[in-house]
């Protein structure tokens, strides 16, 4: 076979340079690339998205009420909590490790607010930030156990799970309830502040701006570095899809009370940290030590610095969500924390795509995983069935989410890409 000299040359990417790789230009040789990664095992959101459809759909097809205005509203506002705590789950996964103690130290952070705000007369936020100093205590501690000593992030947290409620219970005192006033700021904000209308459309129209600028910046940044970018075409058809989904969800929540301001605050957090996971040279370490740390080590990361900054941001994240569950319940209790807290954020970092082995997943896993599981619990409610059917069903779910990702995550090693 011959070629002609004259006919001009189009380079490759790097990246695409590989025989194993598409080599397509173009709008359809993005979509071929996204096609061959999921059946490499490179599965992303996909998963999750059609799950939470399914489940959504089973539902209202069961009872009309569950995708109203009114009940959306409550779901979200009962995700931002848990979500919070799990948006920490998602951070130890992704280095490998655990901590079953958020619970607990969730449950020990609304015990400090309501003891300090309540009966010491604090100031709320000085009552705040001490929970939340408390929190990365407690997380620094597990981390120089766990560098110093090499113990097993389970069996440390397992022992703080066990300590940590027993020092809210000794907290609380005899009387094991405080009450929190309606008009403090937690109440306030975990039950009645909401975007005013126009605030939330225009929060949704710089969302999509944000959105579409940071995929420019890193489609010019990857063909800069000589690595395969993404057609404009693609990027401008993912912000189109966005807006309309974001103003139509914007539009329909605002016909009951609107956006809760706290689940604002919770997708503000999944936002900062997915930047942080992705566009930092501190994100990138996460992952490389959660792929593999020996090789991330030989890297010249610092990885017991690494495995500090997660433990303190794991029990950080879970006292702040400790007291937007003490908000949302107008009370600290013996009971914050405890039941199903624990096992419903680890599931939804697990349902939401962060992988068990470490290395994979993102901070939208605390989002979408605890939007199914919230979804479950809504519309079995609304279906007067039993928490049990909650706790059976959950299951079933976070198993099917293991066992996907380690299907994918063979199908990966077997396409040379794990």
């Amino acid at each position: 076979m011959t070629t002609n000299p004259t006919s001009p040359v189009v380079p490759v990417a790097t990246d695409l340079q590989d025989e194993r790789l598409i080599r397509t230009e173009g709008f359809k040789g993005a979509v071929k690339v996204g096609i061959n990664r999921v059946r490499g095992g490179d599965l992303g959101v996909l998963p999750i998205v059609v799950g939470l459809l399914v489940i959504w759909s089973i539902f209202q097809l069961l009872n009309p009420f569950f995708l109203s205005s009114a009940n959306l509203v409550n779901l979200l506002l009962e995700s931002a909590a848990v979500g919070v705590i799990a948006l920490g789950i998602v951070c130890v996964l992704l280095v490998g490790e655990i901590d079953l103690s958020v619970g607990s130290v969730s449950g020990l952070s609304a015990a400090i607010v309501g003891v300090t705000f309540i009966k010491q007369d604090w100031p709320i936020g000085l009552a705040i930030l001490t929970a939340m100093a408390a929190g990365a205590a407690i997380g620094l501690v597990y981390s120089l156990v766990y560098t110093r000593f090499g113990v097993p992030s389970f069996v440390i947290t397992l022992a703080g799970l066990l300590g940590f409620l027993g020092l809210q219970l000794f907290v609380l005192g005899v009387e094991g309830t405080i009450n929190l006033p309606f008009d403090s700021f937690l109440v306030w904000f975990g039950q009645q502040a909401f975007v005013p209308g126009w605030l939330s459309y225009v929060l949704a129209v710089l969302g999509v701006a944000g959105f579409f600028l940071s995929q420019l910046t890193l489609s010019r940044q990857r063909v800069k570095a000589g690595l395969s970018g993404r057609p404009m075409r693609l990027v401008v058809i993912q912000t189109v899809l966005l807006a309309v989904i974001l103003l139509f969800a914007v539009w329909y929540l605002n016909q009951a009370r609107g956006v809760g301001w706290m689940f604002v605050f919770f997708a503000a957090l999944v936002l900062v940290m997915h930047y942080a996971f992705t566009r930092t040279r501190w994100g990138r370490s996460v992952y490389a030590v959660g792929g593999n740390r020996e090789a991330a080590r030989r890297a010249g990361i610092s990885v017991n610095r690494i495995y500090v900054s997660i433990f303190v941001l794991c029990s950080t994240f879970a006292a702040v969500g400790g007291m937007l569950a003490a908000g949302r319940l107008a009370a600290s209790a013996q009971s914050s924390g405890t039941g199903d807290v624990n096992l419903n954020a680890i599931a939804a970092a697990v349902i939401g795509g962060t992988s068990l082995f470490g290395g994979r997943g993102s901070a939208f896993s605390a989002l979408l995983g605890i939007l199914v599981i919230q979804s479950i619990s809504s519309g079995l409610t609304l279906l007067n069935l039993e928490s049990s059917f909650r706790y059976m069903i959950t299951g079933l779910v976070l198993l099917l989410a293991v066992i996907l990702d380690a299907v994918s995550r063979k199908s990966r090693t077997s396409h040379g890409r794990a």
